[in-house]
Protein backbone atom coordinates (compact mmCIF):
# COMPACT_ATOMS: atom_id res chain seq x y z
CA UNK A 1 0.00 0.00 0.00
CA UNK A 2 3.60 2.39 -0.36
CA UNK A 3 1.97 3.82 -3.44
CA UNK A 4 -1.57 4.53 -2.51
CA UNK A 5 -3.36 7.73 -0.92
CA UNK A 6 -4.91 6.88 1.72
CA UNK A 7 -6.79 9.96 3.37
CA UNK A 8 -5.79 10.60 6.74
CA UNK A 9 -9.61 10.90 8.17
CA UNK A 10 -10.70 7.28 6.18
CA UNK A 11 -10.82 4.70 8.26
CA UNK A 12 -8.97 1.41 6.12
CA UNK A 13 -9.13 -1.92 8.14
CA UNK A 14 -8.36 -3.79 4.42
CA UNK A 15 -4.27 -4.72 3.83
CA UNK A 16 -5.48 -5.89 0.36
CA UNK A 17 -5.94 -2.47 -1.65
CA UNK A 18 -3.78 -2.66 -5.00
CA UNK A 19 -1.17 0.17 -5.76
CA UNK A 20 -2.00 3.53 -6.88
CA UNK A 21 -5.69 3.20 -5.37
CA UNK A 22 -6.83 6.75 -3.65
CA UNK A 23 -9.26 6.16 -0.64
CA UNK A 24 -11.00 9.94 -0.05
CA UNK A 25 -11.56 10.94 3.40
CA UNK A 26 -14.73 9.35 5.56
CA UNK A 27 -14.43 6.19 3.82
CA UNK A 28 -14.52 2.97 5.79
CA UNK A 29 -13.18 0.26 4.17
CA UNK A 30 -13.39 -3.29 6.40
CA UNK A 31 -10.55 -5.92 7.03
CA UNK A 32 -11.29 -8.63 4.10
CA UNK A 33 -12.64 -6.28 1.42
CA UNK A 34 -10.47 -6.58 -1.81
CA UNK A 35 -9.80 -3.29 -3.98
CA UNK A 36 -7.63 -3.59 -7.28
CA UNK A 37 -4.73 -1.27 -8.69
CA UNK A 38 -5.56 2.22 -9.96
CA UNK A 39 -8.92 2.69 -8.08
CA UNK A 40 -10.65 5.88 -7.39
CA UNK A 41 -12.83 5.30 -3.97
CA UNK A 42 -14.73 8.93 -3.28
CA UNK A 43 -15.12 10.34 0.34
CA UNK A 44 -18.07 8.69 2.42
CA UNK A 45 -17.78 5.07 0.74
CA UNK A 46 -18.39 2.30 2.73
CA UNK A 47 -17.08 -1.20 1.70
CA UNK A 48 -18.22 -4.41 3.72
CA UNK A 49 -15.99 -7.17 4.26
CA UNK A 50 -16.98 -9.76 1.41
CA UNK A 51 -16.68 -7.00 -1.35
CA UNK A 52 -14.30 -7.48 -4.54
CA UNK A 53 -13.20 -3.92 -6.66
CA UNK A 54 -11.40 -5.09 -9.87
CA UNK A 55 -8.96 -2.31 -11.03
CA UNK A 56 -9.02 1.08 -12.43
CA UNK A 57 -12.76 1.38 -11.01
CA UNK A 58 -13.99 4.66 -10.04
CA UNK A 59 -16.48 4.67 -7.25
CA UNK A 60 -18.00 7.99 -5.99
CA UNK A 61 -19.35 9.80 -3.46
CA UNK A 62 -21.62 8.32 -1.00
CA UNK A 63 -22.07 4.72 -2.06
CA UNK A 64 -22.15 1.65 0.25
CA UNK A 65 -20.97 -1.71 -0.81
CA UNK A 66 -22.52 -4.92 0.93
CA UNK A 67 -21.23 -7.86 1.40
CA UNK A 68 -21.64 -10.14 -2.07
CA UNK A 69 -20.80 -7.35 -4.06
CA UNK A 70 -17.88 -7.76 -6.85
CA UNK A 71 -17.19 -4.75 -9.01
CA UNK A 72 -15.12 -5.78 -12.40
CA UNK A 73 -12.22 -3.86 -13.46
CA UNK A 74 -13.15 -0.60 -15.21
CA UNK A 75 -16.16 -0.62 -14.00
CA UNK A 76 -17.96 3.09 -12.99
CA UNK A 77 -20.47 3.70 -9.85
CA UNK A 78 -22.25 7.08 -9.84
CA UNK A 79 -23.21 9.37 -6.70
CA UNK A 80 -24.94 8.05 -4.04
CA UNK A 81 -25.62 4.63 -6.04
CA UNK A 82 -27.88 1.81 -3.80
CA UNK A 83 -27.01 -1.62 -3.40
CA UNK A 84 -28.90 -4.27 -1.80
CA UNK A 85 -27.87 -7.60 -0.63
CA UNK A 86 -31.02 -8.88 1.16
CA UNK A 87 -34.91 -9.47 -0.59
CA UNK A 88 -36.54 -9.66 2.74
CA UNK A 89 -34.80 -7.32 5.56
CA UNK A 90 -35.82 -7.94 9.05
CA UNK A 91 -34.08 -6.55 11.70
CA UNK A 92 -31.71 -8.30 13.95
CA UNK A 93 -33.02 -10.93 11.53
CA UNK A 94 -29.79 -12.37 9.12
CA UNK A 95 -30.35 -14.41 6.38
CA UNK A 96 -28.03 -18.05 6.11
CA UNK A 97 -26.34 -16.52 2.99
CA UNK A 98 -26.60 -12.64 1.53
CA UNK A 99 -27.79 -12.39 -2.21
CA UNK A 100 -24.87 -11.12 -4.67
CA UNK A 101 -24.54 -8.09 -7.23
CA UNK A 102 -22.32 -8.50 -9.69
CA UNK A 103 -20.90 -5.18 -11.99
CA UNK A 104 -18.80 -6.94 -14.59
CA UNK A 105 -15.80 -5.01 -16.69
CA UNK A 106 -16.59 -1.63 -17.65
CA UNK A 107 -20.40 -1.18 -16.74
CA UNK A 108 -21.39 2.50 -15.93
CA UNK A 109 -24.18 2.39 -12.96
CA UNK A 110 -25.50 6.39 -12.96
CA UNK A 111 -26.18 8.65 -10.09
CA UNK A 112 -28.85 7.73 -7.41
CA UNK A 113 -29.61 3.75 -9.18
CA UNK A 114 -30.96 1.11 -7.15
CA UNK A 115 -29.87 -2.10 -7.32
CA UNK A 116 -32.04 -5.23 -6.27
CA UNK A 117 -30.39 -7.97 -4.19
CA UNK A 118 -29.19 -11.25 -6.86
CA UNK A 119 -29.01 -9.04 -10.39
CA UNK A 120 -25.85 -8.49 -12.33
CA UNK A 121 -24.89 -5.97 -15.01
CA UNK A 122 -23.61 -7.40 -18.10
CA UNK A 123 -20.20 -6.28 -19.18
CA UNK A 124 -20.15 -2.22 -20.84
CA UNK A 125 -23.78 -1.89 -19.82
CA UNK A 126 -25.04 1.40 -19.28
CA UNK A 127 -27.49 1.96 -16.14
CA UNK A 128 -28.97 5.75 -16.58
CA UNK A 129 -29.24 7.93 -13.21
CA UNK A 130 -32.45 6.78 -10.49
CA UNK A 131 -32.90 3.79 -12.37
CA UNK A 132 -33.98 0.06 -10.45
CA UNK A 133 -32.34 -2.54 -11.61
CA UNK A 134 -34.51 -5.20 -10.56
CA UNK A 135 -33.09 -8.06 -13.20
CA UNK A 136 -29.93 -9.38 -15.11
CA UNK A 137 -29.03 -6.45 -17.49
CA UNK A 138 -27.29 -7.85 -20.39
CA UNK A 139 -23.74 -6.45 -21.61
CA UNK A 140 -23.62 -3.66 -23.87
CA UNK A 141 -27.27 -2.33 -23.13
CA UNK A 142 -28.40 0.72 -21.87
CA UNK A 143 -31.40 0.80 -19.07
CA UNK A 144 -33.46 3.42 -17.41
CA UNK A 145 -36.78 3.80 -15.40
CA UNK A 146 -38.44 2.62 -12.74
CA UNK A 147 -38.77 -0.45 -13.18
CA UNK A 148 -35.91 -0.65 -15.61
CA UNK A 149 -36.51 -0.86 -19.66
CA UNK A 150 -34.20 -1.40 -22.34
CA UNK A 151 -33.73 1.88 -24.51
CA UNK A 152 -30.99 0.72 -26.66
CA UNK A 153 -27.48 -0.53 -26.94
CA UNK A 154 -23.52 0.73 -26.02
CA UNK A 155 -20.11 0.12 -27.38
CA UNK A 156 -17.36 -0.69 -25.67
CA UNK A 157 -15.82 3.21 -26.30
CA UNK A 158 -19.21 4.65 -25.30
CA UNK A 159 -21.42 5.10 -29.04
CA UNK A 160 -25.09 4.49 -28.42
CA UNK A 161 -27.32 2.46 -30.96
CA UNK A 162 -31.29 3.00 -30.53
CA UNK A 163 -32.90 -0.36 -30.69
CA UNK A 164 -33.76 -0.11 -34.22
CA UNK A 165 -30.28 0.01 -35.31
CA UNK A 166 -29.37 -3.43 -33.66
CA UNK A 167 -31.65 -4.62 -37.18
CA UNK A 168 -30.70 -2.21 -39.49
CA UNK A 169 -26.39 -2.41 -38.99
CA UNK A 170 -24.90 -5.48 -40.60
CA UNK A 171 -21.99 -5.69 -38.42
CA UNK A 172 -23.81 -4.63 -35.28
CA UNK A 173 -22.25 -6.92 -32.77
CA UNK A 174 -18.56 -5.92 -34.26
CA UNK A 175 -19.44 -2.26 -33.70
CA UNK A 176 -20.40 -2.67 -29.86
CA UNK A 177 -16.66 -3.73 -29.35
CA UNK A 178 -15.20 -1.02 -30.38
Amino acid sequence: MENNRIHPLSDVQSKSIGEGTSIWQFCVVLSEAKIGRNCNICSHVFIENQVSIGDDVTIKNGVQLWDGVTIGNKAFIGPNVTFTNDLYPRSKQYPEAFSSIEVSEGASIGANATLIAGTNIGQYAMIGAGTLVNRNIPEHTVWVGNPCRQIGFISKSGKRYSMDEKHSLENFNELLNQ
